[in-house]
């Protein structure tokens, strides 16, 4: 085991004990919220909220100027500001940060979360749920490749997120913001220190941004166009793919950690008077704490994401929507549809997301969550017998709680 891996596990193994038997204290003195709750009740009054780091930068009098140019689109919009950096609530990483925050405001069904980013602080990232109506993914992506904010401050870029979602028109906005990127590149670049070329000392300094924005475009490229490529299924030669496959599995396995940490946050700051499912939320904590030590794979990953989803849904007292039946990662599924497995008669009604759905009605397969089978095999998880995978038994929520599941096995096991 890793010794960040170690170092969670301990962590949680404190958080838990703290939990246990610290809680009633805590709830008397109003224990401080996480990161994650403080944002998400700021949103509740406001649809903006920026930390203290960005106050210079969007003053209150722009934060008000943003919430009434999000109230007059009609949207659900939210926007985060805040600093990310490696180690604090949200691991630096903005899909976390958007994961708690949406995980954070339940009974918000439709959510469109325009946040910063962990790698580039000026930069802005879409999300959309349940599903990317208003392309918010790529509105927000090709704001940063506008020419009208090649120098635009955060407050302004935040501003032409807001007003390019509202349009609807992201894709298309993200693909005319690209080729005028490869248009604006000259057509003839002279060699730097060709003979003739008297301004050869110039190139170093037209290189170092030239060079910056070329990273920043294909990385905007890349993350925009990521979700999409998803649903295809390209001929990858097996390296590649293992490759591709261990980076999303590390990837994962922090964004994990991060939420099960921040759920043990969340049960130490609970009321125990006012919290009624309480017990269902801590024993949900221990048993993601569990699924994630013992993890090998991005379907027990997975499953340690819906466990830590279960126990929020416990603190907020209201039940949450399943995940994606074929596809946990999708995120929460508000669709549900009958579908047959391979070889069987019946029919299973199952929770799926919008991309999902379209692929069974345009008698698509869908993207599915892969296990190993036990021959080795890649196979779909679902497949997996239900005695021995308890994802396969549960569907990750759509076909029994996760938490049960998980119960029931260890139940059996001894």
């Amino acid at each position: 085991m890793s010794t960040d891996v170690k170092r969670v596990i301990t962590v949680l193994a404190a958080l838990l004990l703290a939990a246990l038997t610290t809680t009633p204290a805590r709830a008397a003195d109003g224990g401080a919220p996480s990161a994650g709750q403080r944002i998400a009740e700021a949103l509740r009054t406001s649809p903006v909220y920026v930390d203290e780091a960005y106050a210079d930068a969007v003053p209150r009098s722009r934060q008000r100027q943003l919430a009434d140019r999000i109230r007059r689109t009609g949207l659900p919009i939210k926007v985060v500001l805040t600093p990310l950096t490696k180690g604090d609530a949200f691991d630096g990483e903005s899909d976390v940060l958007a994961a708690i925050v949406r995980d954070r405001i339940p009974d918000q069904r439709d959510l469109i979360l325009i946040t910063t980013d962990g790698d580039f602080p000026d930069t802005l990232n879409g999300y959309e749920w349940p599903a990317d109506t208003h392309q918010a993914r790529d509105a927000v992506a090709a704001v940063g490749f506008l020419d009208e904010t090649r120098d635009a401050g955060l407050a302004d870029l935040t501003a032409k997120a807001v007003e390019l979602v509202a349009e609807g028109k992201g894709a298309q906005r993200y693909e005319e913001a690209m080729n005028d990127l490869n248009d604006a590149a000259p057509a003839r670049k002279p060699n730097p220190g060709q003979p003739g070329d008297s301004r050869w000392w110039l190139w170093p300094l037209a290189a170092v941004p030239a060079l910056a924005l070329t990273a920043l475009a294909t990385r905007a490229l890349l993350r925009s166009r990521s979700r999409r490529a998803a649903s295809a299924v390209p001929a990858f030669p097996q390296l590649v793919f293992a490759t591709a496959r261990a980076a999303d599995e590390a990837e994962l396995r922090r964004r994990a950690e991060a939420e099960v940490l921040a759920l043990g946050e969340a049960t130490q700051a609970a009321d125990v008077s006012t919290t009624a499912d309480l017990q269902q939320a801590l024993d949900a904590y221990a048993a993601a704490g569990r699924v994630l030590d013992e993890a090998r794979g991005m379907p027990d990953l997975a499953g340690a994401l819906a466990l830590a989803q279960e126990g929020r849904d416990a603190l907020s007292g209201s039940p949450g929507l399943p995940l994606c039946f074929f596809h946990p990662l999708h995120g929460r599924a508000a669709l549900r549809t009958g579908w047959r497995p391979l070889g069987r008669r019946d029919r299973l009604d199952v929770a799926v997301c919008q991309d999902c759905a379209d692929a069974l009605r345009d008698r698509r397969a869908p993207d599915v969550l892969t296990d190993r089978d036990g021959d080795g095999r890649t196979v779909p998880y679902f497949e997996l017998p239900a005695a021995r995978s308890v994802w396969s038994a549960t569907g990750y929520g759509s076909l029994a709680s996760p938490l049960d599941g998980f119960n029931s096995r260890r139940a059996e096991a001894g």
